[in-house]
C-alpha cells in the first residue's frame, strides 16, 4: 500500500494508507455477490407468488419496464450506497475502505456521481478493464472516476495517526457539553486544535484564553467555570462528538 499525502487549505499534512488494487477489486466482488443475492431474492419471490407469470402476461415494453425497475438499485447501488454510507458500499465497508477527497475532505454527492458515471464506463464491455489498468498504473491506485471526481480510496485498517488532523479521541461513554460547537467549521476546527497544542505546550496561556473568547464570540457559547484550556478541550472534543470525522468507521 501506498501512502497518500494531502496538505489541506491550512497547510496541514494528513497522511492516508490508500487501498491497493486487489482490496478494491475484492470489495467489488463483494458488492456484486449483494447484485446477485438482491436479484435472486427477487426472482425467488416473483416465482412463488404468481408474479412472474402476471409480468409474462404483460406485453414485451410493460415486461422491459418492470425488468429496468428492478435492476435499477443494482444500477444505483455504488452511488446510492457511497452517498447514504459516507464514502462506503458494502463491499468497502467490509474490507474497511473508504472513498475521500484528495483535499481531505469529506466527499459529497457530485463527487460520487461523478465516480459513478464513469464506473458505468468503466465497467462495460471491453472497456471492463480500464478501471483495473488505471489503478494498476496510479501509484495512488485510482481509477478514471477518481482522477476526474478528485477523489481516492484509503484504508481504514492500520491505526491513522490523528495528530494533525481535527480528529481527537473519545471515550465510549462521553458526554458532550456544548452543542453550539457545530456552528464551527472544520477549518474552523483545524486552527483551533493546532492552536490550542501549541498554547498547551508553551503555557501560553494568555493566547488560549484569546481563543477561548473568540471561540465563545462566534458560537455564543458560554464556558461552564472552565479554564481557558479546559474549555477549548471539550469544544474540540465536542466539535468531533457531534460531526463526523472522516476518518470515522
Amino acid at each position: 500500500m501506498s501512502q497518500l499525502a494531502i496538505t489541506t487549505t491550512q497547510n496541514v499534512n494528513i497522511n492516508f494508507t490508500t487501498a491497493n488494487t486487489g482490496d478494491r477489486v475484492l470489495s467489488y466482488l463483494i458488492d456484486i455477490a449483494v447484485f446477485a443475492v438482491y436479484l435472486s431474492s427477487v426472482n425467488f419471490i416473483a416465482k412463488y407468488t404468481g408474479l412472474e407469470q402476471a409480468i409474462q402476461a404483460q406485453d414485451g415494453w410493460t415486461q422491459r419496464a418492470i425488468t429496468g425497475v428492478v435492476f435499477l438499485p443494482v444500477m444505483l447501488y455504488s452511488l446510492l450506497c457511497e452517498n447514504l454510507m459516507e464514502g462506503q458500499s458494502i463491499g468497502k465497508k467490509l474490507l474497511k475502505l473508504k472513498v475521500i477527497k484528495i483535499d481531505g475532505y469529506q466527499a459529497g454527492f457530485s463527487d460520487y456521481l461523478i465516480r459513478w458515471i464513469f464506473r458505468v464506463f468503466e465497467s462495460a464491455g471491453i472497456t471492463a478493464f480500464v478501471g483495473i489498468i488505471a489503478m494498476a498504473v496510479n501509484k495512488d491506485s485510482r481509477r478514471l472516476g477518481d482522477l476526474a471526481a478528485g477523489t481516492a480510496v484509503i484504508s481504514l485498517r492500520n491505526k491513522i495517526n490523528i495528530s494533525h488532523t481535527i480528529l481527537v479521541e473519545l471515550e465510549n461513554d462521553y458526554v458532550p457539553t456544548y452543542p453550539d460547537v457545530i456552528k464551527l467549521s472544520d477549518n474552523d476546527m483545524r486552527i483551533i486544535k493546532e492552536t490550542y497544542e501549541v498554547s498547551y505546550k508553551t503555557t501560553d496561556f494568555a493566547t488560549m484564553e484569546r481563543l477561548q473568547q473568540k471561540i465563545e464570540e462566534v458560537t455564543g457559547i458560554k464556558s461552564k467555570n472552565d479554564s481557558a484550556t479546559t474549555f477549548v478541550g471539550v469544544v474540540l472534543k465536542d466539535y468531533n462528538y457531534y460531526t463526523q470525522g472522516i476518518l470515522k468507521t
